[in-house]
């Protein structure tokens, strides 16, 4: 069963992994998604994690397909038995808006939008999906506030922003009398991105690329492709940088992670786990407040990620893993 831990500087008790629903309505059907989220629950999970964007890059759905999605299938569930994250802001997949679109108008309507498709009266963790780093933070600051003061949210973080902007919005709230931030959303894993394929597929920042003060300070960090796409298992099938798609490959496949796959199999077999198993458990027994979002399309693959919170790596092996 999974552990619950506490969410830093709030009230929250939360799973030892959070379910990332990105597929849910879309490439994963509704039926499909139902089984994935009632083995998560009945495995001691309740950390979801969706986005208002999530499923607009595919033609012919509606909008918001993952919101509402999660909107029918908890129905019916009582709403202390799940904590929920959604984010807002993100870039318009559709284009019918050009550019950012980090502004308290944005949020407001993106808010409104998430609420009334998870039937909810409030989220539990409300992200910010993106940043516009033209803009001063002290307006979304106060907007985020302003909602969380009138009970539409009960918390709020950050995806996707570099650390400096970090702390300059951590500095503001704290100067207007709140904690500001309860969380951030990095991508982080053992695989190491290519940066500039990174800003092509991925944008955003990358946990090794300085959020480690933050992490420090007291913020939890709950990273995104916490088992880097599968491209280790993959990797260990076949090495042959023509046997991954184009976005995987240009992302990880390059010399450092290639070296990284012998350690990682060298430290999964003296587990007898997997090698998905090692590269979640990097994450989870990281000595820093830490709770990744995982991604399931088959029973299996969540249960290999569930059994995967069973094991701990000592800080030898994690720094292994990290030097390799």
């Amino acid at each position: 069963m999974l552990a619950r831990l506490p969410l830093n500087a709030t009230d929250l008790s939360v799973s030892q992994i959070c379910l990332g629903t990105n597929m849910f309505g879309s490439a994963l059907p509704e039926e499909a998604a139902s089984g994935i989220l009632d083995l998560f629950f009945g495995s001691g999970g309740n950390f979801i994690d969706t986005a208002r964007s999530y499923g607009d890059w595919v033609p012919g759905i509606p909008r918001a397909a993952s919101e509402h999605a999660l909107g029918r299938l908890l129905t019916g569930r009582a709403r202390n038995s799940y904590v929920i994250a959604t984010k807002g802001c993100e870039f318009d997949y559709r284009g019918e808006h050009q550019g950012f679109r980090v502004a308290p108008a944005f949020l407001d309507s993106d808010l409104k939008a998430s609420l009334d498709a998870l039937h909810l009266d409030f989220i539990d963790l409300y992200w910010l999906h993106r940043d516009d780093p033209t803009q001063p933070v002290g307006a979304i600051i106060d907007a985020l506030i302003h909602h969380q003061q009138d009970g539409r949210i009960r918390y709020f973080g950050c995806s996707n922003w570099s650390p400096a902007r970090i702390q300059e919005a951590q500095t503001y709230a704290r100067d207007h009398g709140h904690p500001g931030f309860a969380a951030c959303q990095p991508m982080w894993g053992l695989a190491d991105p290519d940066r500039e394929a990174m800003n092509s597929f991925c944008p955003g920042g990358y946990y090794e690329d300085g959020y480690r003060p933050l992490h420090e300070a007291g913020l939890t960090m709950i990273p995104y492709s916490g088992q880097s796409r599968g491209f280790f298992s993959k990797l260990a099938d076949n090495p042959a940088k023509e046997s991954f798609g184009p976005d995987l490959a240009a992302l990880f496949h390059h010399p450092r992670n290639l070296a990284r796959l012998p350690v990682i199999q060298s430290i999964a077999q003296a587990h007898g786990a997997s090698i998905n198993q090692i590269v979640l458990a990097y994450l989870t027994s990281q000595p820093l407040a830490t709770i990744p979002i995982i991604g399931a399309s088959k029973p299996a693959q969540l249960k290999e990620s569930i059994a995967a919170c069973a094991l701990k790596l000592s800080a030898g092996e994690l720094q292994r893993l990290h030097d390799a």
